[in-house]
């Protein structure tokens, strides 16, 4: 399945906001901002900012806030990518089709690239032109779900310490939820926030993200058996070679693709009550789910 027409759109308000937010090449000291631009400018799909982007459509067409917030996401998606590329990490020598950060720049820079968009994505919320309040709402959300209790940072440790382990259901749920499915949520909720939704809005998008991040992930673990390297833009078969906790490696293919698909009936019926308001946000999350399950 190819990607919403309305990417396009999304994609390009994104890209111009990642350009006049990110350090230009020859800002001293140039390597490092090389190393970052290479990293954020590799072909990546902004499916966190445009989830946080179309979120805020739901109840603004204001979307300057939102677009900043997305980059912030993008710029802690990207550090993460970086540092799981790591010799120390995954070991990967390939992300997005191209040379890992530190094939291209030495380890490192690749660590100081990481450690740099991290610390630029909270310099960058807290611009976000949003009331005060929801501004630190939107920074709290964020930084809760890259951080070690139930976030992004406590799903990779957990993910590390159960390779060659055998892992139940709940130790790989949550695995799952905290190392992708919780900045995915973090997205829409910020999205949502910036958009100026209520308190049942927010914990009603709050929900929709945390499925299609959950579902997001188990699609992954499918992608990483069946699909070549090409395809992925990474090195396939990693999880297997690396002895890692998916949910192929527990359920099997078709379980794991039956999870997947009542994880994303689950996420579209949060968004019954906003009818064809909400068609961007399903037809993200069919495109992220469906299109390969």
């Amino acid at each position: 399945m190819t990607q919403p027409a309305f990417f396009v759109e999304d994609q390009a308000v994104i890209e111009a906001a990642l350009e006049r937010l990110l350090p230009s090449e020859t800002t001293p000291p140039p390597t490092i901002h090389q190393a970052m631009r290479y990293s954020v400018f590799a072909g990546g799909k902004r499916i966190r900012p445009i989830l946080c982007l179309e979120a805020a459509r739901l109840f603004s067409s204001e979307r300057d806030g939102a677009a900043t917030a997305g980059c912030a996401l993008e710029f802690i998606h990207t550090y993460s990518l970086i540092h799981d590329d790591l010799p120390a990490l995954d070991n990967d020598d390939l992300r997005r089709g191209k040379p890992t950060c530190h094939k291209k720049f030495g380890v490192a820079m690749a660590i100081l690239a990481g450690d740099g968009l991290l610390t630029l994505a909270f310099e960058t919320l807290a611009r976000v032109n949003v009331d005060a309040e929801r501004r630190v709402r939107i920074i709290t959300e964020i930084a809760t779900a890259a951080g070690t209790v139930s976030g992004m940072v406590g799903g990779q440790v957990a993910d590390i310490e159960a390779e060659g382990k055998t892992v139940d259901a709940a130790g790989l749920e949550y695995i799952h939820r905290s190392k992708t499915a919780a900045l995915i949520r973090a997205s829409i909720v910020a999205g949502s926030l910036a958009g100026g939704a209520s308190g049942e809005d927010v914990e009603r998008l709050r929900r929709f993200g945390e499925a299609i991040g959950w579902a997001f992930q188990v699609v992954d673990d499918i992608l990483d058996v069946e699909e070549s390297s090409a395809a992925l833009g990474k090195t396939a078969g990693k999880d297997q070679a690396q002895s890692k906790a998916t949910y192929p490696a527990l359920f099997g293919i078709e379980k794991s693709r039956a999870f997947a698909r009542e994880l994303a009936a689950r996420a579209d019926r949060e968004l019954d009550c906003y009818g064809e308001r909400a068609a961007r946000l399903r037809a993200i999350a069919e495109y992220l789910i469906v299109r390969r399950t």
